[in-house]
């Protein structure tokens, strides 16, 4: 294990965006159990689609879309907050 010094900008949450060195553009980190969340959000979807229940795989998708969004858009305001670029073009 290694010991580093990295940039917090935002509170240390279950997102917290930090910027490791020697990156130039920050990220965003995820706990482990928010990990495991998100994939089992993957996994009903692929389920639901593997059964035909596109409604059921819709809704999940949609759900899972909106945690995203969330992620992101705390991860651009605290971008923005600092004076910096944002490293994608964001959708209109």
């Amino acid at each position: 294990m290694e010991r580093i010094e990295v940039e917090l900008f935002t509170d240390a949450s279950n997102d917290a965006v930090v910027r490791l060195p020697p990156r130039r553009f920050p990220g965003v980190l995820i706990q482990g159990d928010s990990l495991s969340v998100m994939r089992d959000d993957v996994a009903r979807i692929v389920e639901a689609c593997d059964q035909d229940d596109i409604a059921e795989a819709r809704e999940e998708a949609a759900y899972l879309l909106s945690s995203l969004d969330g992620l992101l858009a705390r991860y651009t305001a605290a971008l923005q907050a600092h004076d910096i670029p944002i490293p994608f073009s964001q959708a209109p």
